[in-house]
């Protein structure tokens, strides 16, 4: 198993647009060989610092799974228009990639 997480600051009061464009976007995910579930989740608001945290979740089979997405058609596809929404967000997403150690 692998687990890939972006995780994004989205400016307070853009956040029903930031997730208009997931909920609207084609990635075609599910096409992908070794993929399991995404999710789209939603964190805590920092007024102090004026954004909404937010992280995209993926879990695929192994690694290689997820590298060869990223490598895929259907990942320039799906993101071919994500800079439109950058002004939603502080600074890049911040990728994080994880390996199970323990689990049921």
């Amino acid at each position: 198993m692998y687990v890939a997480m972006n995780r994004f600051k989205v400016v307070s009061g853009s956040e029903a647009d930031f997730e208009a464009v997931w909920k609207n976007r084609d990635s075609r995910l599910n096409e992908m060989e070794g993929f399991k579930t995404f999710h789209l989740l939603r964190g805590p608001v920092n007024e102090q610092e004026g954004y909404t945290l937010y992280a995209s979740h993926t879990i695929w089979e192994n690694e290689e799974a997820f590298r060869a997405w990223t490598r895929s058609e259907h990942f320039r596809a799906s993101h071919r228009n994500t800079g439109d929404s950058k002004p939603a967000y502080i600074g890049h997403p911040q990728f994080e990639g994880f390996t199970p150690v323990e689990g049921a």
